[in-house]
């Protein structure tokens, strides 16, 4: 089998990268490790950087989008009764989109299964070499048989414990990590949401968010040791403790349900450098995972895919080089900003177990300097809705 790009990974940023590039004239094969149903099981992030929708316009798979998205311009900050509304629009012009990561990932497929993209699932024992010569070759397992694909750049899509990175020599990369002793415990249950806008709210019992998807579909998370287990946690107990983190107006507005899906993500941040070995480019969670507080984690593995696609159609169209040359510093200084931006809120908004009353006094004030200073919540905003590609 030979391809341009050899993309290892079929979540959004995989699938993204290879529409954008489909659509320049540039042949790609995805590999994936899963099946397409275990993909788009997934419940993953829902809240869309204006960057992101015009990235996806760009690919020409945002048509369901624009029709059910729902646009957000602000989000409320919250400890107790007193609630911060960071005005999106107001401070800078620019609005979210909530629309969940799994109907992207959906329409992505779709617009690649019209393009005839070569996507090969339950891929496994993924191996690549020759990232140091012209052409590099991707060895796998597929239906049976060990399968060798020719290719002239690898794009290593394929998250954390994807194999991309661990190919990247040890001596030649440098990781940077930060783990925090705490998850977030989510519920996605059919009910309305309890705000119209999310809510982050703190605490002396822990962090609580409340989110949605849609009109009548919510996303609410609490904060919960690390080592609780999601069936620990009944319905009901999940319930009576996001209302007690929660201010008393959506506390009191909350509809509570069946859980459609329950489940505890460990909080993490995580840089890799560089993305870029020989032929192999790294993007999304492979390189880089950043807490959820922020909603940054779709939306930083979506900037890579912008200079990423823009570095490969130039090498392969033009023969320029600059752009792949360039990618890992260009996209790592963009990486690093969100990274401060997500632990700047995980820090504001969760309580650390042990901690002293000096922490508790800090969040407070934090969340007063948003409330009495534009400054503040207009730097908040700027990041929020996401820096420029």
């Amino acid at each position: 089998m030979r391809t341009e790009v050899a993309i290892i990974g079929g979540g959004p940023a995989g699938l993204l990268l290879s529409q954008l590039l489909n659509r320049a004239g540039v042949d790609t094969v995805i590999l994936e490790r899963v099946s397409r149903d275990h993909v788009l099981s997934r419940i993953r992030a829902g809240v869309l950087e204006a960057g992101t929708v015009d990235l996806l316009r760009s690919a020409g798979v945002s048509a369901r989008l624009d029709r059910e998205a729902l646009i957000h311009d602000g989000v409320v900050l919250s400890d107790g009764e007193r609630m911060v509304h960071i005005d999106f629009r107001a401070l800078t012009g620019s609005s979210m989109t909530i629309y969940g990561q799994t109907e992207m990932t959906a329409d992505l497929y779709a617009a690649q299964d019209a393009m005839g993209t070569p996507i090969l699932h339950e891929a496994s024992d993924v191996e690549i070499d020759d990232l140091d010569q012209e052409n590099s070759v991707v060895r796998f397992h597929h239906g049976g048989d060990t399968k060798h694909l020719r290719c002239r750049f690898v794009a290593g899509c394929d998250g954390f414990h994807g194999v991309s990175r661990r190919t990247i020599p040890v001596g030649k990369r440098r990781e940077f990590e930060r783990t925090y002793p705490f998850g977030w415990l989510g519920v996605l249950a059919k009910v309305p949401p309890c705000h119209d806008e999310l809510i982050y709210a703190t605490s002396a019992r822990g962090f609580a968010l409340a989110s949605m998807r849609s009109k009548t579909l919510s996303r609410y998370y609490i904060q919960v040791p690390i080592k609780d287990r999601a069936e620990d946690w009944s319905d009901a107990a999940f319930w009576s403790e996001l209302t007690r983190r929660l201010p008393p107006g959506p506390a009191e507005a909350l509809t509570t349900g069946l859980a459609v899906e329950k489940s505890i993500a460990p909080l993490r941040s995580f840089v890799s450098e560089p993305l870029r070995w020989g032929n192999l480019v790294l993007a999304g969670d492979a390189a880089h995972i950043v807490p959820p507080t922020g909603a940054k984690g779709l939306n930083l593995a979506v900037s890579d895919v912008f200079y990423l696609h823009e570095a490969l159609i130039g090498a392969l169209k033009r023969g320029d080089m600059a752009g792949i040359e360039s990618y890992s510093d260009r996209a790592l200084r963009r990486i690093w900003k969100a990274m401060r931006f997500s632990w700047q809120m995980t820090m504001m908004l969760h309580r650390f177990e042990g901690e002293d009353s000096f922490a508790a006094a800090m969040r407070g004030a934090m969340l007063e300097h948003q409330q009495t200073s534009e400054t503040a919540r207009r730097e908040l905003a700027e990041n929020y809705v996401g820096l420029p590609f």
